[in-house]
């Protein structure tokens, strides 16, 4: 695939998965403890959104610690955080270990004391080990490392080609990537597919909103926590927009029911696709193995999403939620992760591993996803996201859906935008 090609080889050294030891480097043992009650068995409960690999990795682990039960509880992702948030406010109820997206990191690392500082545990060890941004992003101000990084979200674009083909598009993925440089050029194409088929191109303008916002130099908030609304989010804005009024938008709001209906029903033909997303498409249509494949996105790079565990100090068992996390992160269970679901880990030394590097996805008409996502991986350049950047979002998202709808005029979006950002930013 040209536009992304084969990374430079000489920049990693080869094998370095090796530099992460199974056992962990905390000094502590993998062989959970006890409950400190004395009753025999421990329950971590783990919080996250969406399919994160956890299936396997819970039997594994919970195999070779048979004092150990996990409970897995996968929610609606903006629901998850705003769950956590509560929790900690009260002072009671969060899980045992929680997942916790970019666009939340900055609001919870400015409360750092609600979490275990995993320093504390030993992961000052594996600082080295991850992309230098992933490490700082759950930092907080006076030090506290709150998170372990999971993955990054390398941006590309999923397209399927046998709903191309009837339209007489291009299928080939070089030639797909060569249609879009720029995010006009992809409206473009849409406009010709929606000319020929009839049904719609995009699943929604807010998954054309975001990975548009992504890729710009600042997003909402700027590093003094000012809302920036007129530089990134209105170029992003706009765009969407486009998109909408030009007929692209199927109006499908992403982990919602009728999201997952419409990959089934073929009510679009292509979406922005970090690594993390080829994991929802073939959980939620694994019919479509082989109709699905992945291009360059218009624009160029960016990253959408990305996460880390984090342990809320509220926990009755933080020594067996870190190992379990430590555990997680190493590498035969982030390569498992990323062949299982797609999420392309946050520590580049497993990008030069031939298991990564090789990697083919089936289920993606055997696109070569190792090269593709850790291409796109080694030129992030993460923007800051600030405090409040996910009820932001959040409220220009919905501003995006009410005119998909036809609640709201296209003229009127954007100050109706700005307007929703200030309450958030003011509140």
């Amino acid at each position: 695939m040209k536009r992304f090609g084969s990374r430079g080889r000489g920049l990693l050294a080869a094998g370095l998965a090796g530099t992460l030891a199974i056992a962990g480097c905390s000094g502590q043992s993998l062989e959970g403890g006890g409950d400190k009650s004395g009753s025999g068995t421990v329950t971590l409960k783990v919080n996250f959104w969406g399919d994160m690999g956890l299936d396997k990795l819970k039997a594994q682990y919970e195999a070779a610690h048979p004092n150990i039960k996990i409970v897995l509880n996968s929610g609606e992702y903006n629901a998850q955080h705003e769950d956590l948030q509560k929790k900690l406010v009260a002072g009671d109820g969060a899980p045992d270990i929680s997942a916790i997206d970019e666009g939340f990191i900055v609001q919870f690392r400015s409360q750092a004391d609600q979490f275990v500082n995993l320093l504390d545990k030993g992961a000052g060890a594996y600082e080295s080990k991850y992309l230098p941004w992933k490490w700082q992003q759950s930092l907080s101000a006076d030090g506290k490392q709150i998170g372990l990084g999971t993955d990054v979200g390398g941006l590309a674009m999923c397209y399927r080609s046998d709903l191309f083909a009837k339209a007489g598009l291009p299928t080939d993925r070089d030639a797909v990537s060569k249609l879009w440089p720029t995010w006009a050029d992809f409206i473009t194409v849409g406009k010709k597919y929606v000319a020929a088929t009839g049904k719609k191109f995009v699943d929604s303008g807010t998954n054309m909103f975001n990975p548009v916002l992504a890729q710009q130099p600042q997003g909402f908030y700027d590093t003094s926590e000012a809302l920036r609304m007129d530089g990134g989010p209105k170029v992003a804005f706009d765009v969407s927009m486009q998109a909408i009024q030009a007929g692209l938008s199927a109006n499908l709001a992403s982990f919602q029911p009728n999201w997952d209906t419409g990959f089934k029903k073929d009510q679009f033909a292509v979406l922005a696709c970090p690594a993390w997303m080829i994991g929802h498409i073939q959980d939620t249509a694994p019919d479509q193995k082989g109709k699905w494949d992945i291009a360059a996105i218009p624009g160029g790079g960016g990253n959408w999403g990305g996460s880390w565990w984090t342990i809320p100090k509220q926990g009755k068992h933080t020594d067996e939620a870190y190992k379990f996390v430590e555990w997680m992160i190493q590498p035969q269970q982030q390569i498992e992760v990323f062949k299982t679901v797609g999420n392309l880990p946050s520590q580049p030394a497993l990008y030069a591993d031939p298991a990564v590097l090789n990697y083919h996805k089936e289920f993606m008409s055997n696109a070569p996803t190792g090269q593709i996502f850790a291409a796109t991986a080694a030129n992030l350049k993460p923007q800051y996201l600030g405090k409040k950047n996910g009820p932001t979002r959040v409220a220009v998202e919905n501003v995006i859906t009410r005119v998909q709808q036809g609640s709201l005029a296209p003229d009127k979006a954007w100050a109706e935008a700005v307007k929703e950002a200030q309450k958030v930013a003011n509140s």
